[in-house]
């Protein structure tokens, strides 16, 4: 995305407005009795910044989001908010939300690099997004072993395996909404 589209005053806006969207996301959330990370849509919200803010902002979005947590306001699932919540079990799914931004935009960016006014590709969009949800799994997985002394078979079992199928979902629906939100905006 080239930031010559717009200000940085809207660009800033647009992270604002992207956090809230992560915010929103998180509270539509289904807790499973087996684990302690919920589903929600809130992996929807971080493709969506990173391919439609590109790597800078969208990584922007998704820290003002964590830090508003961080600071207390309850924007992570549940309607909880705090310090604890990033310690506790999901908060490297909550930090992985950055990296996932980060690295959705950055290769929908680098998809667009040769003409940035034709439509990205749906391939280049799910690309980036798998990526960004292989790094949020990655910070996520490997915290919950540490936070709950788990080994890996069985953080996988109750932590990636039982989403794939609806992160699959959401990586459809993200590539479809980036493509389309790109152009309007």
């Amino acid at each position: 995305m080239t930031e010559t589209k717009y200000s940085k005053t809207a660009y800033l806006a647009l992270c604002g407005l992207f956090a809230a969207l992560s915010a929103i996301c998180s509270y539509i959330s289904i807790p499973l009795g087996f684990t302690p990370v919920p589903v929600n849509l809130a992996t929807l919200a971080v493709f969506l910044a990173g391919g439609i803010l590109g790597s800078r902002y969208g990584t922007v979005s998704l820290a003002v989001y964590t830090l508003l947590g961080a600071a207390g306001i309850p924007v992570f699932a549940g309607f909880r908010g705090g310090i604890s919540v990033l310690a506790g079990p999901t908060g490297g799914y909550i930090i992985g939300y950055i990296a996932a931004a980060f690295l959705t935009g950055l290769i929908i960016e680098r998809g667009l690099r040769r003409d940035s006014r034709k439509p990205v590709q749906l391939a280049v969009c799910a690309a980036g997004e798998i990526a960004g949800l292989a790094a949020c799994y990655l910070l996520g997985t490997a915290w919950f072993m540490i936070s709950t002394n788990t080994g890996l078979a069985a953080s996988l079992v109750a932590c990636v395996i039982p989403f794939l199928p609806g992160d699959a979902l959401k990586v459809i629906a993200g590539a479809l909404l980036i493509r389309k939100l790109r152009r309007v905006l």
